[in-house]
Protein backbone atom coordinates (compact mmCIF):
# COMPACT_ATOMS: atom_id res chain seq x y z
CA UNK A 1 0.00 0.00 0.00
CA UNK A 2 1.17 3.44 -0.75
CA UNK A 3 0.23 7.02 0.50
CA UNK A 4 0.35 9.73 -2.00
CA UNK A 5 1.60 13.23 0.20
CA UNK A 6 -0.70 15.67 -0.47
CA UNK A 7 1.75 18.56 0.67
CA UNK A 8 4.36 17.67 -1.77
CA UNK A 9 2.50 18.25 -4.93
CA UNK A 10 2.84 22.01 -6.17
CA UNK A 11 0.49 24.43 -6.81
CA UNK A 12 1.06 25.77 -10.32
CA UNK A 13 1.65 29.78 -10.65
CA UNK A 14 -0.54 32.22 -11.84
CA UNK A 15 0.74 31.99 -15.37
CA UNK A 16 0.42 28.43 -15.58
CA UNK A 17 -3.32 28.27 -14.05
CA UNK A 18 -4.31 30.12 -16.71
CA UNK A 19 -5.69 33.33 -18.38
CA UNK A 20 -5.19 36.79 -16.83
CA UNK A 21 -8.03 39.55 -17.08
CA UNK A 22 -6.99 42.73 -15.64
CA UNK A 23 -9.59 45.38 -15.15
CA UNK A 24 -11.75 48.04 -13.55
CA UNK A 25 -13.74 46.89 -10.56
CA UNK A 26 -17.82 48.02 -10.78
CA UNK A 27 -20.54 47.98 -8.42
CA UNK A 28 -20.99 44.60 -9.03
CA UNK A 29 -17.61 43.66 -7.43
CA UNK A 30 -17.61 44.94 -3.83
CA UNK A 31 -18.52 41.36 -2.37
CA UNK A 32 -15.35 40.31 -4.19
CA UNK A 33 -13.35 43.34 -3.19
CA UNK A 34 -14.82 42.68 0.68
CA UNK A 35 -13.83 38.96 0.39
CA UNK A 36 -10.01 39.96 -0.95
CA UNK A 37 -10.16 42.63 1.51
CA UNK A 38 -11.35 39.89 4.72
CA UNK A 39 -8.52 37.11 3.28
CA UNK A 40 -5.73 39.70 3.18
CA UNK A 41 -7.05 41.48 6.70
CA UNK A 42 -7.29 44.74 5.18
CA UNK A 43 -9.58 47.67 4.24
CA UNK A 44 -11.52 47.79 1.24
CA UNK A 45 -9.67 50.28 -1.40
CA UNK A 46 -11.70 53.64 -1.51
CA UNK A 47 -12.39 55.11 -5.67
CA UNK A 48 -11.65 52.65 -8.48
CA UNK A 49 -10.21 49.66 -8.31
CA UNK A 50 -8.46 47.82 -10.82
CA UNK A 51 -8.58 44.08 -10.24
CA UNK A 52 -6.73 40.83 -11.56
CA UNK A 53 -8.66 37.71 -11.93
CA UNK A 54 -8.08 34.11 -12.90
CA UNK A 55 -10.65 31.47 -13.91
CA UNK A 56 -13.32 34.15 -12.79
CA UNK A 57 -12.11 34.94 -9.44
CA UNK A 58 -10.94 38.26 -8.32
CA UNK A 59 -7.41 37.44 -6.45
CA UNK A 60 -6.04 41.10 -5.96
CA UNK A 61 -7.49 44.56 -6.22
CA UNK A 62 -4.98 47.77 -6.72
CA UNK A 63 -6.74 51.49 -5.85
CA UNK A 64 -6.48 53.38 -9.12
CA UNK A 65 -5.74 56.58 -7.13
CA UNK A 66 -2.94 54.77 -5.20
CA UNK A 67 -2.71 52.76 -2.21
CA UNK A 68 -2.04 49.50 -1.09
CA UNK A 69 -2.94 46.72 -3.12
CA UNK A 70 -4.96 43.93 -1.51
CA UNK A 71 -4.80 39.96 -2.52
CA UNK A 72 -5.36 36.67 -1.75
CA UNK A 73 -2.44 35.24 0.66
CA UNK A 74 -3.53 31.57 -0.79
CA UNK A 75 -2.71 32.63 -4.51
CA UNK A 76 0.67 33.90 -5.59
CA UNK A 77 0.05 37.39 -6.59
CA UNK A 78 3.25 39.12 -6.69
CA UNK A 79 3.44 39.58 -10.65
CA UNK A 80 -0.33 40.05 -10.23
CA UNK A 81 0.22 43.33 -8.47
CA UNK A 82 3.52 44.58 -10.17
CA UNK A 83 0.97 44.73 -13.64
CA UNK A 84 -2.00 46.48 -11.75
CA UNK A 85 0.62 49.03 -10.65
CA UNK A 86 1.81 49.48 -14.12
CA UNK A 87 -1.71 49.21 -15.61
CA UNK A 88 -2.73 51.82 -13.11
CA UNK A 89 0.06 53.92 -13.45
CA UNK A 90 -0.48 53.85 -17.79
CA UNK A 91 -3.86 54.91 -16.88
CA UNK A 92 -3.16 57.72 -14.32
CA UNK A 93 0.02 59.05 -17.56
CA UNK A 94 -3.23 58.76 -20.25
CA UNK A 95 -5.50 61.31 -18.06
CA UNK A 96 -2.57 64.12 -17.82
CA UNK A 97 -3.65 67.14 -20.46
CA UNK A 98 -0.95 66.62 -23.20
CA UNK A 99 0.33 70.14 -24.82
CA UNK A 100 -1.54 70.78 -28.06
CA UNK A 101 0.15 71.72 -32.05
CA UNK A 102 0.41 75.53 -30.60
CA UNK A 103 2.11 74.82 -27.40
CA UNK A 104 4.58 72.31 -28.79
CA UNK A 105 5.36 75.14 -31.24
CA UNK A 106 5.68 77.87 -29.20
CA UNK A 107 8.15 75.39 -26.87
CA UNK A 108 9.97 74.44 -30.39
CA UNK A 109 10.78 78.28 -30.62
CA UNK A 110 11.70 78.49 -27.49
CA UNK A 111 14.45 76.41 -27.67
CA UNK A 112 17.86 77.77 -27.58
CA UNK A 113 19.67 77.00 -31.06
CA UNK A 114 23.34 75.81 -31.46
CA UNK A 115 24.99 78.35 -33.89
CA UNK A 116 28.81 76.93 -35.52
CA UNK A 117 31.32 79.54 -34.66
CA UNK A 118 32.24 81.82 -37.80
CA UNK A 119 36.22 81.42 -38.56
Amino acid sequence: MSYVNSSNRTRPSVGQAGDVTVRLADYSDAAALVRLADLDDARVPDGPVLMAETGHRPVAALPLNGGSAIADPFHRTTALVEMLDLRARQLRDSDRPRAGLGERLRSAMRTPRIRPHAS
